[in-house]
């Protein structure tokens, strides 16, 4: 999938930027509740996904009293 052709939101998820989605969606993570399955780390080992898009995520993730899937 080339950069051009990614949306600039995927469904529930805030606006990242092109090389945020474009990593997202090659994992298949989609919704917001999908997000919450995987760990901040998890999420930053995706090449496009960097502390910007993170912190984004989390304040979305905490307006639907969700949070990462951070290990105890």
């Amino acid at each position: 999938m080339s950069t051009q052709d990614t949306p600039a939101q995927i469904g529930d998820l805030p606006p990242l930027g092109r090389p945020a989605n474009t990593a997202l969606l090659q994992a298949d993570i989609t919704t917001l509740s999908k997000i919450a399955n995987h760990s901040r780390k998890e999420l930053l080992a995706l090449h496009g996904v960097g502390p910007r898009a993170i912190r984004l995520l989390e304040a979305a993730l905490a307006e639907r009293g969700l949070a990462f899937n951070e290990p105890t």
